[in-house]
């Protein structure tokens, strides 16, 4: 097969999101925006039956269709495996300034992209489609997306409320697609949840219905979701070690609480206020420091009334002098943002946004977890002795 270079490639730019009718209508605006464009779409619904179903199509319709076979009983390995080669095939026929690739419903852009980019595309953008109205809806559903027909493999474990947060805080862009048939109308305060669970994000309205009826300020959309996208940069942000959090706001009754302290956790207190936690708002994330595990930095991630705990590796603190030099620069730049004397980079930094956030308690509930005075005092064999009340969670 002839691969990328030999031929002047389209710039790729990926849409995806939960919200399949602001989806199609973020696709037909760039179909409108930019004559000539060309959709690559694969339709992970038909995997029950052993195949994806693939389309190529642009303005006036369908120009090509197929399937690709499972790779593994899994529908997106079958995407996977098949998307670099129709890009290579859209490259070799010529004159398509745009290639737009329209993900299936539950399929997350990161994985997209650093695939697009490792078969040598250039990732122009990347659009997350969403109607403003349903943001709190899909945060709050924690459903698994094998109960709406929504996931992409039989061992996809996923949430609604988890794959659309990070389908949401990935993009560069947010196409807004307001007023679409059936859906209630966004108000303030939806906007606003938006704009505070992903401030950098380009924000950009968009019409729905025929493309060719819509305000000239259309091309608004084209122009953001060309203006480039930095793969590399853009998982460095999502990981949790370097994570590019919401900042403190509160406005439209909508707040973001940004919680960051230099002490441990106490294992058994945090462990019983998880629930609490977790239910305190429509979403939360960061990274936290527990008390026994000096050498773990653990991801907290919360949506749809599900939170999810991990180890995300070592914190630089813990680590060999000679082995910062394998570290990424912006891992050892945010860890200098954070660094303590006596702890190093080890903190909480946890984040909190929701509407109806009650700031006061929820500082109240995450102070009482800390490790007291005493209990800070006592020093680390004195922690180390503490129960390990989350090893069953983090499965050690």
């Amino acid at each position: 097969m002839s691969g990328p270079g030999r031929f002047p490639e389209p710039p790729v730019v990926i849409v995806g999101g939960l919200h399949a009718d602001a989806r199609r209508a973020a696709v037909a605006r760039l179909l409108a925006d930019v004559p000539g464009s060309v959709v690559l779409h694969h339709d992970l619904a038909t995997a029950a039956a052993g195949t994806v179903v693939r389309t190529v199509r642009d303005a006036t319709g369908i120009l090509s269709a197929g399937e690709a076979p499972l790779v593994n009983d899994c529908a997106c390995c079958a995407l996977r495996e098949d998307l670099v080669p129709e890009l290579v095939r859209l490259a070799e026929a010529g004159g398509t300034p745009l290639a737009v690739v329209e993900l299936w419903d539950s399929v997350e852009p990161k994985a997209m992209a650093e695939v697009v980019t490792a078969g040598g595309f250039t990732v122009a953008g990347v659009v997350t489609a969403v109607d403003p109205a349903l943001v709190l809806p899909y945060l709050g559903n924690g459903d698994d997306l094998a109960e709406g027909g929504l996931a992409a493999a039989a061992t996809d474990q996923r949430t609604v409320a988890d794959t659309f947060a990070r389908q949401l805080e990935y993009a560069s862009v947010l196409a807004l697609a307001e007023s679409l048939p059936g859906s209630p109308e966004a108000d303030d305060e939806d906007r606003e949840l938006l704009a505070q669970l992903h401030p950098t994000a380009r924000r950009v309205p968009i019409g729905h219905g025929n493309p060719a009826g819509a305000p000239q300020t259309a091309p608004e959309l084209a122009r953001a979701a060309l203006a480039g996208f930095d793969v590399e940069a853009a998982a460095a942000a999502q990981h949790p070690a370097c994570a590019l959090l919401p900042a403190e706001a509160d406005a439209h009754g909508v707040a973001t609480l940004v919680w960051h302290r230099r002490r441990p956790f106490h294992p058994e207190r945090l462990y019983a206020a998880l629930e609490d936690l977790t239910c305190a708002a429509a979403r939360s994330r960061g990274r936290f420091w527990l008390a026994g595990k000096e050498d773990t930095l653990l991801h907290w991630d919360a949506a749809g009334g599900a939170l999810c705990v991990e180890s995300a590796g070592p914190w630089l603190a813990s680590l060999p002098d000679a082995a910062w030099e394998l570290v990424p620069p912006v891992r050892r730049a945010a860890a200098a943002l954070d660094w303590h004397p006596e702890h190093g980079d080890r903190c909480q930094h946890l984040v909190f946004t929701s509407p109806g956030l009650d700031r006061d308690g929820l500082e109240r509930l995450l102070e009482s977890c800390l490790l007291t005075d005493a209990e800070y005092a006592a020093g680390q064999a004195a922690w180390d002795r503490l129960p390990p009340a989350f090893d069953t969670l983090l499965e050690v």
